[in-house]
């Protein structure tokens, strides 16, 4: 039998042309799954740049802008990418490095993310004495990603005291992990979702004089203050830098580390040995205030219904996302034509949005477009077209007039609400 590699030109065009109908199938036929990689006529490997985890020649990550592998939740590729990162494992830490995240939305977003890929660099520096991250969970949260996150120990605390707005016993509970656990390094956001305001409470309980608006942090070569780290943080309203050895409570800024991405970790729960002290909170919480959707920004919309160029009736849009009770979002084509204001741009060159629903009405999938909804949870499209690049990335699709479907969606709320009302 001659040794001669026959060529399929048709299938190598398919593998390659990941908006063809049949891409997916004949990257399966080919053993390659979704990260594709071939032998090329001229002997030279040839791979896919959509790929998740690709390392590109210039060492830069590529990621799959179709949104096929970031498909979020429940993609089989999504979780088999997760599930063929190497475990990380740490059974006797020397030291601990605990992070509370805060968890907007019951969800770690890109900042906690930010602040975990930051509490490694300290537990992994010394690969003698390695330490572990500690993710100290307070209240109801709806995360199940810590392990991916470069989490080593989770602990969770759940009280009623400890729900809604309760700073007070919030800092209690930390205390109480402070008193366990002795962790070498608190680390906060520094944010206004709240870690801000826990992380000074917190210093102030323990005594120590945080490091606020840290952005940075390496090595301290010249051996001062007996942490081996230095942190460089942010002052003067932003304009000037200033250099300290790294304390034990940290308030950190967005971007101060990159996120894991290349290892999964334990994440083994922990519990307190002794329950939680009794709070006698001065501040009573009476729950959230009532908010127009139309008022609240697009990063921080948990839901989120975005018009593009195939909406036609835009009173009808507008009917919809009142009802519905969804931020307004739109492509730069709805925008760029005059429907939209530029604030209610979502995609690279507008805002990246991290909703936990994301309805795209009419919205082909420019690269641009996919890129800004890659963070969100369910993404689901509504467009005429059954293979465009939004229908390749949502969880849900509707094939479909734009106008028809919302009126019917509109129209199912509407019954919803009336049976409700005759009910009571």
């Amino acid at each position: 039998m001659s040794e001669i590699k026959r060529r399929d030109p048709r299938t190598e065009w398919i593998a390659r042309n990941r908006l063809h109908p049949q891409h997916l199938e004949v990257l399966a036929e080919l053993g390659q799954g979704v990260a594709s990689e071939w032998m090329g006529s001229a002997g030279i490997v040839r791979r896919n740049p959509h790929a998740v985890g690709f390392m590109g020649p210039n060492g830069i990550k590529r990621i799959d802008r179709s949104g096929v592998q970031q498909g979020a939740g429940g993609g089989g590729a999504a979780k088999s990418t997760a599930q063929s990162k190497p475990l990380v494992e740490i059974e006797a830490p020397a030291f601990l490095v605990a992070v509370v995240p805060d968890l907007s939305g019951g969800r770690l977003s890109s900042h906690d993310r930010d602040l975990l890929g930051l509490a490694r660099q300290l537990a992994d520096a010394d690969p003698e004495r390695r330490g572990a991250v500690m993710a100290v969970v307070v209240g109801a949260h709806k995360e199940d990603s810590y392990a991916d996150a470069g989490v080593d120990r989770l602990l969770h605390l759940e009280s009623p005291e400890l729900d809604g707005y309760a700073p007070e016993a919030r800092v209690g509970a930390l205390v109480a992990v402070e008193e366990a656990w002795e962790p070498r390094h608190w680390l906060l956001p520094d944010s206004k979702l709240g870690g801000a305001d826990l992380g000074r409470r917190l210093a102030v309980r323990l005594g120590e004089r945080p490091a606020t608006g840290v952005w940075q942090i390496e090595a301290d070569a010249r051996g001062e203050g007996g942490s081996g780290w230095r942190c460089t943080a942010r002052g003067a309203a932003n304009t000037l830098d200033i250099q300290r050895p790294l304390p034990r409570v940290v308030l950190a800024l967005a971007e101060c580390a990159e996120p894991v991405s290349e290892t999964r970790h334990a994440a083994q729960p922990l519990v307190l040995a002794q329950p939680l002290p009794a709070q006698l909170s001065r501040i009573e919480d009476l729950g959230p205030v009532a908010v127009d959707p139309a008022g609240v920004a697009l990063a921080e919309a948990e839901f989120i219904l975005s018009a593009g160029n195939g909406v036609r009736d835009w009173d009808g849009f507008h009917r919809a996302a009142k009802m519905l009770g969804a931020t307004e979002g739109a492509s730069r084509v709805a925008v760029d034509d005059g429907f939209m204001p530029r604030d209610r741009q979502v995609g690279a060159t507008g805002i990246w949005v991290t909703a936990r629903v994301y309805v795209a009405v009419g919205i082909s999938g420019a690269i641009q477009h996919l890129q800004g909804i890659q963070s969100c949870d369910k993404v689901v499209a509504i467009n005429m077209d059954s293979g465009c690049d939004m229908i390749k990335r949502a969880d849900l699709a509707v094939i479909g007039d734009s106008a028809q479907v919302l009126e019917a969606l509109v129209a199912l709320v509407e019954q919803e609400r009336e049976e409700k009302r005759h009910a009571a």
